[in-house]
């Protein structure tokens, strides 16, 4: 299973941007579960949203209300819409699929089988 984010960049406090992870490759069971994390320098990658098949969803309470994550299944993508964004949303963003089916739509488990590169978002003030 292949993932490749996008839709990172630079954006001021207070705006919206919309990242992608475009799945492919694995198998159907490989992107039952998914979820978006981030990491800055020197600091543990923290969940942020995590997604299953059924559309069930959590969020790391610093996110909630702000950010959205959903899954379009007729192309395997998958988004995080994040509104209201702060400096401290500041990280790399990873797109992560396939973690056991014991931590499906977890935010707090981060052994995903599979990881795409990142896509970086700066939020400045």
């Amino acid at each position: 299973l292949q993932l490749v984010e996008s839709g990172g960049g630079p954006v001021q406090a207070g705006g919206s941007l919309r990242l992608s992870c475009a799945a492919s490759g694995g198998d159907r069971y490989s992107t039952y579960c998914m979820a978006w994390f981030r990491q800055v320098p020197e600091k543990e990658r923290e969940g942020v949203a995590a997604i299953d098949s059924d559309g069930n969803t959590n969020y790391a309470d610093s996110v909630k209300g702000r950010f959205t994550i959903s899954q379009d299944s007729t192309d395997n993508t998958l988004y995080l819409q994040m509104n209201s964004l702060k400096p401290e949303d500041t990280a790399m963003y990873y797109c992560a699929a396939d973690p056991p089916l014991t931590f499906c739509s977890s935010v707090t488990y981060n052994g995903y089988n599979f990881w795409g590169q990142g896509t970086q978002v700066t939020v400045s003030s």
